[in-house]
């Protein structure tokens, strides 16, 4: 060591200290300057072509041209913001092939150091068009992504398949989109056809509705009307598996219909001038719920008719989804509003964006007859106890779950009790209740937030070429136009509160309380024969697969607390080989006593036995009626006449 010592030492006096006198890092030069978009018209109609044959491969080849006015640099984005998803999650690692060219000549394109989703160009002079060449290679298996495409059906997105110059709001951009399918495949978008054969051109449209009127195209297909006669067409585009699954019953189409029917009655007005529902029944393409101003994609069980009975919980989708039209869409949060697709989005109010929806979701689905009152009862009392134990409620507040879809990215936690997720959603609709059944306890039933719901999502009938923004404030003042009282603390107590519990008063004042029993809900059944669980969530703290391993453990319960987590698989039961009902068996044998239930778990190449003193029974959760006071949630889930 001492040799070392000395022969550093000689090397710093040869070179006269040079290494020591070193200078400190600078910051690196920034990347060429992006522009920032303005409110202004791009020059000329965009060209985007797009072959979706190749079904074998899932690779979408794509042509685009875009018009340039002036020689120098220019920067093309490609989406990364995408709206519904709350989070950059454009497909920008999927782009491949890249190749630009002018006047038969190529142009050199340098991507963007920091926003990767940028390319910078130098435009040639005497040169009108640059056009573009790329693939987009969609997921081939789950394990890459959202499976798009299959032998019977796509999902054509077209963030996925275009880029845009920056400098300009999206909407002051327009182009002229076309594809070609598969032979016989049809149809469905909000887009509008202008010229139809082997390639299907659509009329243009700015870059904004583009972006915003996906497709759903395939081998069986059917398209229903939802509004026979109505002031705008709202259709039902069905692409599925197999033929048969297209079957449906007239009471089925009635309650879609009604669906309909009950958001004219909720929202008084429409934004839209024609409706497509794209709904895909399939198991083999990914499944999907985004809303749009005109359309949404819904994705979801391949027998939601045939098996119509069993599959309750599927049918709230689509309601969801269309409410979105009127809160999300035309009525937008300001700091979710941006100018282009490359522009972050903030997230505070998706307590109300998805939050409401949610609320009008379920609300909207039991008023058509999509699900029984019973059934809706059922969810929302799954949705209550959910809440109820959400222990990570104790370090972080709600309002915070709003960046959760940046934070996370929807990638499965392994404590969602304790690390909490999207709450927003479902303790927003929570919230909401809350709010309905105060309005109508203090207006003696006169007010409800179906007022709320007219006045803030209802105006301007027929509009839907702007979207209008709000803000808290505006949310404050509108429910306190329907029904005075102090909502601006109402709403903030909820939002940055950490309980304990969920807020549940609404549950109450609606004439109900949570309760649990030792036998689930038929719809709670349901819901674990179609996600193929073991749902033990309020008695051992665990949720199992149909192979037996652990799916999410419970923060503090008693399966934590012995030692387990996600990932381990049960092998036996208290010496027996592992089955759901031999499971539940033993839980219910343990109630009241003294001996724990022991577990043959498997982790990785080990095994160990746990013991879990757990004696309390089997327990599931559902809403009991209070005797004695007013029913206003059954008031609330009734059909408006």
């Amino acid at each position: 060591m001492k040799r070392l010592l000395l022969a550093a030492s000689a090397l710093l006096l040869s070179t006269g200290g040079a290494l020591a006198q070193t200078a400190a890092p600078q910051p690196l030069a920034l990347p060429p300057a992006i522009a920032a978009p303005q409110d202004k018209p791009y020059p000329g109609v965009l060209k985007l072509s797009v072959d979706a044959t190749d079904l074998d491969r899932r690779i979408f080849r794509v042509r685009q041209t875009i018009p340039v006015a002036k020689p120098g640099p220019l920067t093309l984005l490609y989406p990364s913001w995408i709206p519904g998803n709350h989070a950059p999650r454009g497909p920008i690692d999927k782009l491949a092939g890249l190749t630009i060219t002018a006047a038969g000549k190529p142009v050199a394109w340098t991507r963007d150091t920091v926003d990767i989703s940028a390319f910078h160009i130098d435009v040639p002079a005497d040169v009108g068009a640059l056009d573009l060449t790329f693939q987009y290679l969609s997921p081939t298996d789950p394990d890459q992504g959202r499976v798009v495409v299959t032998q019977e059906m796509m999902n054509v997105q077209w963030f996925a398949l275009a880029l845009y110059p920056a400098g300009h709001f999206t909407r002051q951009i327009q182009i002229e989109p076309s594809i070609r399918l598969p032979a016989g495949w049809q149809f469905g978008t909000a887009l509008e056809t202008q010229a139809s054969g082997e390639v299907t051109t659509f009329k243009p449209v700015n870059f904004e509705t583009l972006m915003d009127s996906p497709m759903f195209a395939g081998r069986y297909f059917k398209k229903l009307d939802l509004d026979p006669g109505g002031r705008s067409r709202v259709s039902l585009n069905i692409v599925a598996d197999d033929a048969s699954l297209l079957e449906v019953t007239p009471s089925q189409l009635a309650a879609h219909r009604a669906m309909v029917t009950q958001a004219d009655k909720l929202f008084g007005a429409r934004h839209f001038d024609h409706y497509d529902f794209l709904f895909a029944l399939s198991d083999r393409m990914g499944g999907i719920g985004v809303e749009h101003h005109r359309s949404s994609e819904n994705g979801t069980a391949p027998r939601y008719f045939l098996d119509w009975d069993k599959l309750p919980a599927t049918r709230n989708l689509l309601p969801h989804e269309y409410s979105h039209s009127w809160n999300g869409k035309y009525r937008r949060p300001a700091d979710l509003w941006t100018p282009n697709f490359n522009t972050p989005m903030r997230n505070s109010l998706l307590w109300v964006y998805e939050g409401q929806d949610q609320y009008w979701g379920f609300v909207l689905g039991a008023r058509a007859g999509l699900v029984t009152r019973q059934q809706t009862l059922d969810a929302m009392a799954m949705t209550a106890a959910a809440y109820d134990t959400r222990v990570g409620r104790a370090w972080r507040a709600m309002q915070d779950t709003t960046n959760d879809p940046i934070i996370s990215a929807r990638r499965p936690q392994a404590w969602t009790s304790w690390q909490r997720s999207e709450d927003y959603y479902s303790e927003g609709q929570l919230i909401w209740l809350d709010a309905d059944t105060l309005i109508r306890e203090q207006s003696k039933g006169k007010r409800s937030l179906d007022d709320f719901a007219k006045a803030f999502f209802g105006m301007n009938d027929g509009d839907w070429r702007n979207a209008l923004t709000y803000d808290f404030d505006e949310v404050v003042r509108t429910l306190n136009a329907v029904h005075p009282h102090d909502w601006a603390t109402f709403l903030r107590t909820r939002l940055d509160g950490h309980g304990p519990g969920a807020p549940l008063d609404g549950v109450t004042r609606g004439g109900y309380r949570l309760i649990y029993t030792d036998t689930p809900t038929d719809y709670a059944k349901s819901e674990e024969a179609r996600r193929k669980i073991t749902d033990l969530t309020y008695s051992l703290g665990v949720v199992l697969n149909k192979d037996g391993e652990f799916t999410a453990v419970q923060w503090d319960g008693p399966a934590f607390k012995a030692g387990l987590a996600d990932g381990v698989k049960l092998i036996a039961v208290d010496g027996l080989a592992y089955d759901a009902d031999r499971l539940k068996d033993a839980v219910r044998a343990a109630k009241g006593g003294k001996q724990p239930i022991e577990l043959l778990v498997k982790t990785g190449e080990r095994y160990r036995t746990v013991p879990i003193a757990y004696h309390d029974g089997l327990r599931y959760p559902r809403f009991e009626r209070i005797a004695g006071t007013p029913a206003r949630l059954d008031d609330i889930l009734a059909a408006r006449k």
